[in-house]
Formats: structure tokens, C-alpha cells, sequence
């Protein structure tokens, strides 16, 4: 069952610029006329400070090197939060390695254009039928519409071609 079903904890959120971590009140306490406050500020510095979910452990004040990967972690979208189960997934502990992880999701993105480029497009819905229980996890990553209609290859060359382009940007902030 997962670990955050039944209670209701306070997210963790991170100052980078302090290097320091603080737990926030649940936004459904905090109501300033009426409605929610969204942005929770640093207590020290006043900057706003980021949502690291509620598995995120803090490194050590003093520990600058861990701080600025958790920043560059940060800025690509990773963030320590999940339902409780099994965790937030995979979180690179370095540069090198957050490098990599990119390296090798782009390498997958771009195995999976070379199928789209390859596919022989069905023409009926015989060989669309065929086509969807023959490829049915590449055809259902980019359509939502199973077996309803012949899914074009440039629609699935655009739609990878798209997820390159975002983990190269990820890769850009990384550098």
C-alpha cells in the first residue's frame, strides 16, 4: 500500500542559494482570503524555494558539490517525488552520470524514430488491426486511439523527434 495514502505529510522544500531545507505546511492549512498560497520563500533569504517532494533527504549544509548537482538536478525536472510505493525512480548522483542517463534516453528516442522510418504504413483496417497487435507498444506511446485509426509515421517521427529535442535542452542546462 502506498506510504503516503493515509496521512498526509508536509513537502520538503530546498533553498539553494541558503542550502537549506524546510517543510512546509500542506497547502490546504495555509489560506491567505480565501484562497491557497501556491509559492512557499525561503525564511532567510525571502527567494522562492523549490518543491523537492516528499522523499527528498537534504545533503549537508557544507556540502556544496551535492547542493549544486541537486540544483542542476532541479533544473532538468527531477525531483524526489512519488505516491510512496517504490520511490521517485531513478535519480542520477552525479554530473557524469546524469550525463549518461540523457545520453542513453536519447539513444532510445532515436531507436525508436528508426522504427517509425522503417514501418510500412496500413493502408486498410486489416493490415491496421494486424499493424496495432503486432506493434501495439510503439503504436500506443504516441496515440491514445487504439485500433480506431491508421497512425501516420510522420506523426510518430514528430512525436520522438520532439522527446530528443527535450532531453537535448536538458542536456544544454546540464553542461
Amino acid at each position: 500500500m502506498c506510504r503516503y495514502a493515509m496521512v498526509s505529510y508536509k513537502p520538503h522544500y530546498a533553498c539553494f542559494k541558503c542550502r537549506k531545507t524546510f517543510k512546509r505546511r500542506l497547502i490546504k492549512d495555509i489560506t491567505e482570503g480565501g484562497q491557497s498560497i501556491q509559492e512557499a520563500k525561503c525564511p532567510e533569504c525571502g527567494e522562492l524555494m523549490a518543491n523537492m517532494g516528499l522523499d527528498f533527504e537534504s545533503p549537508k549544509k557544507d556540502d556544496v558539490k551535492k547542493w549544486e548537482h541537486l540544483k542542476s538536478l532541479y533544473s532538468v525536472g527531477i525531483t524526489f517525488h512519488s505516491c510512496g510505493c517504490s520511490g521517485p525512480g531513478y535519480i542520477p548522483n552525479s554530473k557524469e552520470k546524469l550525463m549518461e542517463y540523457f545520453e542513453q534516453l536519447k539513444e532510445k528516442y532515436l531507436k525508436n524514430i528508426d522504427f517509425w522510418r522503417a514501418r510500412i504504413e496500413p493502408t486498410n483496417n486489416s493490415e491496421r488491426d494486424r499493424d496495432w497487435n503486432k506493434n501495439w507498444v510503439e503504436l500506443g506511446s504516441v496515440t491514445s486511439k487504439k485500433k480506431k485509426e491508421i497512425v501516420k509515421n510522420q506523426d510518430g517521427i514528430d512525436f520522438w523527434l520532439k522527446k530528443v529535442k527535450e532531453i537535448e535542452h536538458k542536456l544544454s542546462l546540464v553542461k
